[in-house]
């Protein structure tokens, strides 16, 4: 049963630190990732997005194309996210310019549309008589499914539909081949479920839903659809093993399934597909997959980072309790789509352990995806770096020590920035009569049920959330989150006891009406199970909702470090503007001092000191150094 959904993008004005980072996203990701889609960025990795929209127009007007398609067979889907961050934006910050830059991105995406309304980059350029014949590796759902959300985001934002309508005609082609001519198959890499929902919600165009549940229902019914498939054609786009179950999200049927396996961003979006189909349809078992599904993730195979997918091979989930740290994929996307999931799983259920996982996953591994200049960015965030082993070692090359420029895989960036771009859509949700704050965003909120309010906190770094009510009376939910031990909360003054259920206080709020939430400030220490091999006599140091390193750039060298057991950390009085504001912590610690051979006999012996540390999510921003998130300890 649905009990919320999402608020309108137009209904939040951000401010504080989300204002922070959107106006960032504003000013520099998106003037930045435009002139990478157009190639014209200085020492960022070539993209060719934009031409190849332009060389697909042409090959359909029979005109030179020219230089004719380059780059990944999912290329297209950059440009799609890039205008979706580009929406997001424009509803808080209006910009005529960006506005028409959109809008001419938009003309020449619509004059790549074929007559037969099919519309990819890749099969129009390069292999027109191969299109829809390799599902497992072409990706044709995938970058239609983007352009859909990209659609959306921009009528949401401006009212114009040139875009909607291209995608509207796009998803009629695709279920008139799946559903009305009954063609065998879904997409390789899931994606389209989620926005034929987004699709369906705002048009109101049944075939959407119908087609997202199919596909869904679908997958997985006949494991061995990819290998017959790859029978029927004798090409290939990457070489991809149509026998890896697993990897492609098909080894079994969704609503039999138990664990998180296989790649780990296709996993994740087609969890969110379903878990919308579900809260649209009310489909339990679907529902209860769902769940089961959410617990694996989240309680055996989930770094303290919001991070998932622990492992290169397949860019995938592993198995129970394998976090290694120095060899974590973790891809930004990843936890993006975990932050997708978490925010369907809300409108299924409200669950304070949702927005939990929702807030770490955003607070630390998606922010750590961007530098802190807006024009660097990681695919993989693992939780500890070793300059000469890190991204040297073969096992090790995909762990970067520092942001690149761009990817020649550049998923992540503009993943990153319509997240950041659409915060206030995980932030807060409503139901007829209840408002409910899943983050902590500061800014202006009006819901559609009536009640406005205007949210003021410096959180992450500030603790005290106030909200004042200025229109609409209602029902108020707020989430008490599972980090913070103690809170208080008090409406115009007066002290409220209310015990939160799932995760959430309710209060009977009304124009005028100020109610403060104050949650728990101090820094501690955070210790995982003993089933993590990797992290047995380890701790690590959390704040609020930020995840905390030691960084070589404030320690020298990390690795020799230990931290006191039960030792005093201390927040620094002042913020570093260097490093996004932040509040350092400072650790009781011991340094080893180090021997001159590999191995020894003797002891090494030990030395007290002061271990610094840094929000997570800022690390890499001061060149080339060590870092780590757990740490050993010792008894002092």
């Amino acid at each position: 049963m649905k009990i919320q959904h999402q608020i309108n993008s137009a209904n939040y004005i951000s401010g504080g630190f989300i204002n922070r980072w959107q106006r960032l996203i504003k000013d520099t990701v998106i003037p930045y990732q435009y002139e990478v889609l157009n190639d014209r960025a200085e020492g960022a990795e070539k993209s060719h997005v934009i031409a190849n929209f332009v060389n697909a127009g042409k090959a359909l007007r029979g005109e030179d194309i020219g230089d004719g398609f380059y780059g990944m067979v999912f290329q297209d889907s950059d440009a799609a996210k890039w205008i979706e961050a580009a929406a997001f934006s424009l509803i808080s910050y209006p910009d005529a310019k960006l506005e028409k830059t959109v809008d001419e991105v938009i003309d020449i995406i619509a004059a790549a549309q074929d007559e037969d309304v099919y519309l990819n980059t890749y099969f129009t350029i390069k292999d027109r008589e191969k299109r829809w014949q390799n599902l497992m590796e072409g990706h044709e759902m995938y970058c239609s499914g983007h352009m859909m959300e990209a659609a959306c985001a921009y009528y949401e934002a401006t009212g114009k539909d040139k875009l909607l309508k291209v995608m509207e005609r796009n998803a009629e082609h695709i279920y008139n081949m799946f559903i009305t001519e009954k063609r065998e198959g879904y997409p390789g890499h899931p994606e389209i479920e989620l926005a034929l929902m987004k699709m369906y919600r705002l048009t109101g165009n049944k075939h959407c839903f119908e087609l997202a549940e199919h596909l869904v229902n679908i997958r997985g019914a006949d494991p061995k659809f990819y290998e017959k498939e790859a029978a029927k054609r004798d090409w290939s786009v990457w070489g991809n093993d149509a026998t890896n179950h697993y990897y492609a999200q098909n080894h079994a049927p969704l609503k039999e399934q138990n664990d998180a396996v296989g790649h780990s961003v296709r996993a994740v979006y087609l969890y969110t597909g379903a878990a919308d189909v579900a809260s649209e349809n009310g489909d339990e078992q679907l529902l209860s997959a769902c769940r089961r599904l959410w617990e694996s993730i989240t309680k055996r195979r989930m770094y303290i980072t919001g991070g998932i997918g622990s492992t290169l091979i397949g860019e995938a989930f592993s198995t129970d309790y394998d976090l290694p740290n120095d060899t974590a994929y973790n891809e930004t996307c990843a936890s993006i789509g975990l932050m997708f999931f978490a925010s369907r799983m809300l409108e299924c259920e409200l669950n304070g352990e949702y927005a939990d996982v929702m807030e770490r996953a955003f607070y630390n591994t998606v922010l750590a995806g961007i530098q802190l200049d807006g024009q660097k960015f990681f695919y993989c965030n693992p939780l500890e770096i070793v300059p000469g082993i890190s991204a040297v070692a073969a096992t090790h090359w995909h762990t970067k020590t520092q942001r690149p420029g761009w990817h020649t895989c550049a998923c992540c960036p503009p993943n990153a920035a319509r997240l950041v771009s659409s915060f206030g859509k995980y932030a807060y949700g409503e139901s007829a009569d209840t408002a409910y704050c899943h983050l902590y965003a500061a800014g202006e909120v009006r819901f559609d049920n009536g009640l406005k309010l205007t949210c003021t906190t410096e959180y992450p770094y500030g603790f005290t959330v106030t909200y004042n009510i200025s229109e609409g009376s209602k029902k108020l939910a707020l989430r008490i989150p599972s980090w913070s031990k103690e809170y208080s909360l008090t409406k115009n003054g007066a002290a409220v006891e209310a015990a939160p259920e799932k995760g959430y206080v309710y209060l009977d709020v009304t124009a005028g009406d100020s109610i403060l939430l104050t949650l728990d400030s101090a820094p501690h220490y955070v210790y995982a199970s003993t089933k993590v091999p990797e992290l047995t006599g380890c701790t690590a140091v959390w704040r609020g909702p930020l995840v905390y390193c030691f960084e070589g750039a404030d320690n020298g060298d990390v690795l020799p470090i230990s931290l006191r057991r039960g030792g005093r950390l201390t927040v620094s009085e002042e913020r570093d503007e260097q490093l996004d504001g932040a509040y350092r912590i400072t650790a009781e610690a011991f340094r080893t001092a180090d021997s001159d051979s590999l191995y020894s006999d003797a002891p090494l012996s030990e030395t007290p000191c002061e271990a610094v540390a840094i929000p997570y999510y800022t690390w890499g921003n001061r060149g080339e150094n060590q870092m780590r998130v757990w740490m050993t300890e010792v008894r002092g």
